[in-house]
């Protein structure tokens, strides 16, 4: 019996019953998912050695300079073929493992009862004290979405032209998501290009370019889509509710016409004005305006959940 370790933020498509049929034809007390890389993206990963047989000798969390030219490694040895492993002489942990049960057991009862990691804890010491840990190698995407920056980019990657980043179409390998139940989007005389658009959207006379369109996103006439992900919304408003809010001088869910947005993410529910423009005007790289309803990573601008950008705002 094994314990399979996954990552909650990452973006991949693995088959796990190779990684595990490799985990048990090495006899191997724990498994590490190892990804290919050059000396560029290596930096900011933690690297494994290897030895002739694929078992992992040492671990350096990112290495620069010297440090980082010791942890080079022939990766012909998992699998990869000699032009490809002169190309990406470094293997990078992708944080998804393989523990069989015993060992398991063992170490976080035994051995490291008071350990919080896996990566930087646990399986270093299980080297440490003999444990066989094998590498096993991943030659496919993959990409840790835990900063903003990160998860923008892997969003506005499937909407690459011919071939995406990351493809959700693989007969193969399918990804399947939450049925909903949602009408089909509506797109009203508005110009569309390298976007992908998610279901129950109503899209009015407006332009939207190289943008990912989440699900019950409204966009009003006018507005102006450019370089941004839209993650929609929980719910639709009423036609009474608009008429509520309208009275009022209030916003309803969505972007309003004749709105700008362009590289910002703008998250679940939030009400964007008319005239507004979230265009990072002053090219700010970072900024905490969670009062006002956002805030600037990376120079990407981000629209927090429920937010209300009043009319005429510019950011």
């Amino acid at each position: 019996m094994e314990f399979l370790i996954l990552a909650g933020d990452h973006l991949y498509r693995m088959d796990y019953q190779k990684f595990i049929q490799a985990h048990r034809e090495t006899d191997a007390d724990i498994t590490v998912a190892a990804l290919p890389m050059d000396e560029e993206r290596a930096t900011a990963f933690g690297l494994m050695k290897i030895d002739d047989e694929g078992r992992i000798v040492e671990f350096s969390e990112k290495p620069k300079g010297e440090k980082l030219k010791a942890m080079m490694v022939d990766t012909t040895i998992l699998g990869l073929d000699s032009e490809r492993a002169k190309e990406l002489p470094y293997i990078a942990s992708m944080g998804i493992y393989v523990f069989s049960k015993d060992a398991m057991l063992r170490l976080l009862r035994d051995n490291f009862p008071s350990a919080n990691d896996f990566g930087s804890e646990v399986i270093p010491g299980a080297t440490e004290i003999g444990m066989r840990v094998q590498a096993y190698l991943y030659d496919g995407y993959w990409e840790d979405i835990g900063t903003i920056e990160a998860f923008y980019n892997a969003n506005l990657g499937i909407t690459k032209k011919p071939v995406p980043d990351f493809s959700f179409y693989d007969r193969s390998a399918p990804i399947y998501t939450q049925s909903r139940y949602l009408p089909p989007s509506k797109v009203l005389n508005a110009d569309v290009t390298d976007s992908v658009i998610g279901e129950g959207c109503v899209i009015n006379h407006c332009t939207i370019n190289h943008s990912v369109v989440g699900l019950r996103s409204c966009i009003s006439e006018g507005a102006v889509i450019e370089d941004s992900l839209l993650m929609g919304a929980d719910y639709y408003e009423t036609e009474n509710d608009k008429q509520v809010l309208s009275e009022s001088g209030g916003i309803p869910i969505g972007i309003g016409k004749n709105a700008h947005i362009r590289k910002a993410i703008i998250d679940k529910n939030a009400r964007i004005g008319e005239n507004v423009k979230i265009i990072n005007v002053d090219d700010i790289q970072e900024a905490s305006r969670e009062s006002d309803g956002y805030f600037i990573k990376s120079g990407i601008v981000t629209v927090i959940k429920d937010a209300l950008i009043p009319s005429g705002t510019v950011i």
